[in-house]
Order: C-alpha cells, then structure tokens, then sequence
C-alpha cells in the first residue's frame, strides 16, 4: 500500500521541508539541474524563491505547487512559461521528487494531478516538458501521462559545467 500523493500551491512555510531536501540531495540531482549557488540550500533562499513563484502566480505566468505524501511535502510540481493567450495557451511542466520518496509512483500520479490543474483550472490547450536525454525515469513519468516526445532541444541547457542536450515532450490537454 503506497502513500496518497496529492498537490497544493506552495505556501512560505514550505520553505524549511523543500531547503532540507534540496540540501540532502544536492549531489543526487547535480546531473540533471542546473548549479546552485548555497543559498540556494537554506530555508532562507527557499523562502526567497517561494516568493518569486507566488509572484509569479499572481501574474499568471507560473503555477507553482508542491508534492504531498500523506501531507509532507516530498517535492515540486510547477507549471511555468504559462502562456494563457487565447491562441497559444501552454505551459512547461518541471518536477522533482526528495530522493527517500522516489520510485513510489508519487512523480508519475503529480504530474496527473497538474495536467487537470492545467486543464481545468488554468484553461490551457497544451502541456510540454524537457528532459536531459539521460533521464529515464524523468521520461516514464513523462510517457506514462500520455507526453509524447517531438524533439531534441541541441545544446539547452548548462548542466555539471557542460552544455548538454534536452528531450522535448508535449501533450495536448484538449478544449
């Protein structure tokens, strides 16, 4: 029997458990993120961001939420580059899981939960995601909730100190 795994919007006081699991799994997520600098791993530096997201939220452009397993937070679900134009209506779905609570299904039924956010709630046409060509797992999740992968973005994103290639997956959420 697995934990329950549900979504909410990031609150402040989310800043701490998100500080203490990026701290842990710094060296874990260093070949799949981009480098950080150690603020970035304080409840400081979360709280920080924390505030960016929520602006950003309120602006439109961002749909920052966390990941709950029997109502811990083990990680992040967001929806950013939303473009909610009529004609274009999209948003970019990132995610990660604290590495204790990976390979439990809960990145796999997140990302379900985000699409009907996406859908539903933020009335966009169109989900896409990147992912580095090595991450299998990342690209199951992806698969599993009906993303197709469409291209290779050459040279996106600097990643362990060199320029590496992403995957580029899409989904259309319909009307």
């Amino acid at each position: 029997m697995h934990s329950s795994t549900r979504i909410r919007l990031i609150e402040s006081t989310d800043a701490a458990p998100i500080a203490a699991h990026r701290a842990r799994d710094a060296e874990a997520f260093r070949r799949w993120e981009p480098a950080q600098p150690a603020g970035f791993f304080t409840p400081q530096g979360q709280a920080k961001r924390i505030d960016k997201l929520l602006a950003g939220y309120r602006a439109g452009t961002v749909w920052p939420g966390v990941v709950l397993a029997d109502d811990q937070v083990i990680g992040q679900v967001t929806v950013g580059g939303i473009l909610p134009q009529l004609h274009l209506r999209r948003g970019s779905v990132g995610y990660w899981i604290t590495s204790a609570a990976q390979n439990q299904g809960h990145a796999g039924r997140a990302v379900g939960l985000v699409l009907r956010v996406m859908r539903d709630e933020l009335g966009l046409h169109r989900a896409e995601a990147s992912t580095n060509l090595e991450n299998l797992p990342s690209q199951r999740v992806l698969r599993r909730n009906g993303f197709s992968a469409y291209g290779v973005a050459h040279s996106s994103i600097l990643l362990d100190g060199r320029w590496q290639d992403g995957l580029l997956w899409e989904r259309i959420l319909g009307d």
